[in-house]
């Protein structure tokens, strides 16, 4: 699968330092970004900022990357939306499952416990994995019934 030419990015203050630097990695791959914010790490409450990244998601048919402390929250935040299935990525093979068995069009990372080389890693992987359809198919309908 080619890399998406958009991507959308939201965070809350915990997540924000790991956004900006998932936001240059994507920049200097000539991804363009939409960055739904935080814009610094003032605190904020995250599920109103997931809401709005995850509109764009949906109303742009684009992948989007969430962060928070854990990312758990923001995962949580996220699945809320309906037609958004978001996971929670911490290493290669559940970037890659995320996409590949469960057709996420979410992937949340956790400011506080991923390091800046591996969330770049996952983003790629995460990017460009095809979802395999077939028997992963019939439960990717249920959850969306």
């Amino acid at each position: 699968m080619q890399p998406p030419k958009r991507v959308v990015l939201a965070s809350d203050h915990a997540g924000f330092k790991l956004k900006e630097e998932i936001k240059k990695h994507l920049l200097s791959k000539g991804t363009d970004v939409i960055d739904e914010g935080a814009f610094s790490e003032e605190p904020v409450d995250y599920p109103a900022v997931m809401r709005k990244g995850c509109a764009v998601v949906l109303e742009q048919g684009i992948p989007g990357i969430i962060f928070g402390g854990s990312g758990n929250g923001e995962a949580m935040a996220a699945n809320k939306v309906r037609g958004i299935r978001a996971a929670l990525v911490y290493s290669d093979e559940t970037a890659t499952l995320a996409r590949a068995h469960n057709d996420a069009n979410v992937m949340s990372l956790g400011g506080r416990l991923t390091k800046p080389e591996d969330a770049k890693r996952f983003a790629d992987i995460f990017l460009t994995t095809d979802f395999e359809g077939g028997r992963h198919q019939r439960r990717i309908d249920d959850l969306d019934a």
